[in-house]
């Protein structure tokens, strides 16, 4: 549904420099997951642990992978009966319906049909000016799937899932819960632009993760830093549409699906960076904040004590502004 774009690989290698040359017992690893790079860093006095971690993520991509068709996501979408759900998928079901309920479906991850005809899903996209938004409407709303004795029940067998906006975020945190599940008290996780830290790095300061400049630029070459901010110990995830969009006959057409109306979302808000204790919630929350703009998403912070947000929106002169809330001002690396 998304693309992610919260940590800059500049930061992420200048890190693993730093690491490489002086930190003692300080890891690097790095490779391609999900369709995407992931880069982690840990201080840990034994032995590399990357293919343990492989491991852990390929359990993970088998659960909620729908470019895996024998996936058990891509099992329930298929209605296939005899799939057995396992711990991943419950817990992304259950959080995906939480957040669904606070942000009124702003998250829903039904909307695989709209984005997969608006070309942003596992699917064929369709033409734009031919998508039948209404009849796709029909088959979408978290309130139409239903958990019962270990089943996913369907209101109509065409509902489909899509997990992308949370997964990635969950994928994360798999990551870190196995990291500390060996000790390890100082990490960074880091996959697709999603990110959970805890502790310090090897020069024994808190860990800076950047968030992008909103410029458009599928290419991603012309990456600029918003600002840095520190993270002791927490997640964060961004969502906008300035990397995932397409344009046909002069129309910006933007990854990021309104399921409520069926259409890509068009509003003055052009990022959403948010902060939780786990990369799941950041994850689903991003999501739903570029879908219901600022104003509705300051009221949801402001709601949960465990969420901070960093906003990025253009005002009505075209000029990019931010918003911040919380105490994140004093977490901006000057």
């Amino acid at each position: 549904m998304k693309n992610r774009l919260l940590l800059l690989s500049i930061l992420v290698f200048s890190v693993f420099s730093s690491c490489h040359k002086s930190g003692e017992n300080y890891h690097f690893n790095q490779g391609k997951v999900f369709g995407t790079f992931y880069h982690i860093i840990y201080n840990y006095p034994e032995k590399d642990l990357q293919e343990e971690i492989l491991q852990k993520l390929e359990q993970f991509d088998f659960s909620l992978s729908t470019y895996n068709q024998e996936s058990i996501i891509s099992k329930v979408n298929q209605n296939d009966s005899n799939v057995v759900l396992d711990h991943y998928f419950l817990t992304v079901f259950h959080k995906s319906e939480e957040v669904a309920e606070i942000t009124n479906g702003a998250f829903d991850w039904t909307v695989a049909p709209l984005v997969n005809a608006w070309g942003f899903g596992f699917k064929n996209k369709l033409d734009p000016e031919k998508i039948p938004v209404d009849s796709l409407l029909q088959i979408v709303g978290y309130k139409k799937i239903h958990l019962k004795n270990g089943k996913v029940i369907k209101d109509d067998p065409r509902i489909m899932l899509d997990g992308s906006a949370i997964a990635k975020g969950y994928g994360v945190d798999v990551v870190a819960k196995f990291l500390e599940s060996k000790g390890i008290s100082n990490y960074m996780v880091e996959i697709g632009g999603e990110i959970r830290a805890k502790g310090k790095n090897d020069k024994n300061r808190i860990w800076r993760v950047g968030i992008d400049k909103p410029i458009d630029d599928p290419s991603s070459l012309s990456r600029q830093i918003q600002d840095i901010i520190t993270m002791g110990n927490g997640a964060m995830a961004t969502s906008g549409n300035y990397r995932q969009f397409y344009l046909k006959n002069g129309v910006k057409y933007a990854h990021t699906i309104d399921p409520r109306l069926g259409y890509p979302v068009q509003h003055s808000l052009l990022s959403a960076s948010v902060l939780a204790p786990d990369c799941m919630t950041a994850d689903a929350y991003a999501t739903a904040f570029m879908v219901l703009g600022l104003e509705e998403s300051l009221k949801i912070v402001q709601k949960d004590s465990l969420l901070d947000a960093y906003f990025i929106y253009s005002d009505k002169y075209g000029n990019l502004q931010t918003k911040m809330t919380g105490n994140l001002k004093n977490r901006i690396v000057e």
